[in-house]
């Protein structure tokens, strides 16, 4: 059966998993991870590529990445088979560094976000690489030891993660230990390894008794999150990266899409960003949220922040404008305000 492309988008959320082929090690040392994370930051920087969460394990590597300016497979690539040179030429070996093609999640941020987030930064507590939560915050392998200030990683995405957790950075660290500590007797979570109708769904009894109640559950292998976010991801992905990236090269921003919204609806830009909960301004934040993330790729934590809402309230908001575009005929232009 032919592999289904990968479907991404700026803003998108993806749990990105490698690993070495036939289980071996691909990081054998501290040399050999210090070099990939080299490369791995500055691939990062370049592609202006969002890293949320990460660990590298001996055989296996996780990452939570936010799409930037350029698709995770074109940073991925880059990265592994530079990496893969290095690591050969080092250990005078040949052929293939890891298995198969890396795997790659498309993720809804709510509620999954934060999980992932814990998930993957437990990695090192359950290889056994660390022994409690006191090793993993010195542990320089993963990214838990940025979000608590030990490690400093200035490619990484603190800022982003700890503004789910509190306003202050002090208080922010406090809960998202908290939390950590919290999914230590999880174990491993099959369902925030991979997508698709099982595992979106939460088990195949909750697929049973969706059915009977007469529900349809869309799923994809490639996508972790509910019925109406596959559909939405779909949907999107076929409007096509090209265009998003189009509007990133007319350097469209935030304040282009609020006063085009304005224009769209008669209002004043003022009136689109306002907090309430009129109709017509609960309608110019669907739009607007929609045009944002869709088309300028712009993440639904930023779009909270600016618009003085909760991020799962700008996710939901972004869906709905997607259907409110879609039947009012309305388009986001790349021309600048």
């Amino acid at each position: 059966m032919p592999r289904k492309a990968r479907i991404d988008a700026p803003g998108a959320v993806h749990h990105i998993i490698i690993r070495g082929i036939e289980r071996r090690q691909i990081f054998r040392d501290d040399v050999d991870r210090t070099r990939f994370l080299e490369r791995f930051g500055q691939g990062l920087s370049d592609s202006q590529t969002a890293c949320l969460a990460w660990a590298l394990i001996p055989n296996h590597a996780h990452f939570l990445l936010r799409t930037g300016r350029h698709a995770i497979a074109d940073l991925m690539r880059r990265v592994l088979t530079g990496y893969a040179v290095v690591f050969n030429r080092r250990y005078r070996r040949h052929g293939h560094l890891f298995q198969n093609r890396y795997k790659s999640i498309l993720c809804q941020e709510d509620p999954y976000l934060k999980e992932l987030v814990r998930y993957i930064h437990l990695n090192p507590l359950r290889a056994g690489l660390v022994k409690d939560m006191a090793d993993l915050k010195r542990f320089p392998w993963s990214g838990h030891s940025a979000l608590m200030g030990t490690i400093p990683r200035p490619w990484q995405g603190c800022d982003e993660v700890l503004a789910l957790f509190g306003r202050t950075v002090s208080a922010a660290r406090k809960h998202y230990r908290e939390f950590v500590a919290q999914g230590i007797g999880q174990g491993r979570r099959e369902e925030l390894t991979g997508g698709g109708l099982r595992r979106s769904a939460g088990g195949w009894q909750a697929i049973h008794q969706a059915r009977k109640r007469g529900q349809h559950i869309k799923g994809d292998e490639r996508i972790l999150g509910d019925s109406d976010f596959v559909a939405y991801v779909l949907e999107a992905a076929r409007e096509g990266l090209e265009d998003r990236t189009h509007m990133a090269a007319a350097g469209m921003g935030f304040e282009d899409a609020v006063q085009q919204v304005a224009g769209m609806l008669g209002m004043t830009a003022g009136e689109v960003v306002q907090s309430g909960k009129q109709r017509t301004t609960v309608r110019a934040r669907r739009l607007l949220c929609h045009f944002c993330v869709q088309h300028l790729g712009m993440s639904t934590v930023d779009l909270a922040q600016r618009l003085g809402i909760g991020q799962p309230a700008a996710s939901r908001a972004a869906r709905m404008g997607q259907a409110l575009a879609r039947e009012e005929e309305l388009a986001l232009s790349a021309q600048k305000a």
